[in-house]
């Protein structure tokens, strides 16, 4: 078994991107997740929610308000997981918004961290040109999309090809964060974490 690659003298960082309109569940699973494990491990990994911008409040998919400290900081970070919020393909949706974004998507491309796309956030990656030419995966009615940004489409779960993870649909972030704390901190503290949220893991992890 691979030795972790995290610890607590050298943690991974990972910032989880919220923004007007985010879908709940795409970075609530991963935020459980991650917060779980950084607890069992001692500070190995920390997580902190971030806005596209600036710090301020926010309101999701369903209603639900947020307060957010911190705006994203790419110098900040190791990893950065980047949520859905309705189609790409939807005008007015929140990733649509966002993808409309020029200024972040330049930042986006920019950041060398290791970048996660949950769900339709997998298009936000996209649009920044972070797919092109790789293995990805999204939500089922905006892999079309993804294809024609020039990905190479896998249909699977969870999608690793290095430093792009993506996983397919909403609740997909659980199974994105948990591949993420099995490749880094190990199998063993990842299935400690399944044991506490009382969740198996779906689908597979198609790994470049």
């Amino acid at each position: 078994m691979a030795a972790p690659v995290a610890s607590a003298a050298n943690p991974l960082r990972v910032q989880v991107l919220v923004f007007e309109g985010v879908e709940e569940q795409d970075f609530a699973g991963p935020v459980e997740v991650l917060g779980i494990a950084g607890r069992r491990s001692n500070g190995a990994l920390t997580s902190t929610l971030v806005t596209p911008d600036r710090p301020g409040g926010i309101t999701c998919n369903f209603g639900t308000r947020l307060e957010v400290a911190k705006g994203w900081s790419p110098h900040e970070a190791d990893v950065l997981v980047v949520p859905g919020g309705g189609l790409a393909s939807r005008e007015g949706s929140a990733v649509r918004r966002l993808i409309e974004d020029r200024r972040f998507l330049r930042r986006l491309a920019d950041a060398d961290l290791l970048h996660v796309g949950v769900c339709t956030g997998s298009t936000v990656l996209a649009a920044a040109g972070l797919t092109r030419g790789r293995n990805a995966t999204t939500h089922t009615s905006d892999k079309a999309y993804l294809a024609a940004q020039g990905a190479n489409v896998i249909n699977a779960r969870v999608v690793d090809d290095g430093d792009l993870i993506t996983g397919g649909g909403v609740s997909s972030g659980l199974d994105v964060a948990l591949w993420l704390v099995e490749r880094f901190l190990g199998a063993q503290l990842a299935q400690g974490v399944e044991t506490i949220m009382e969740y198996e893991r779906r689908g597979t992890v198609w790994r470049a």
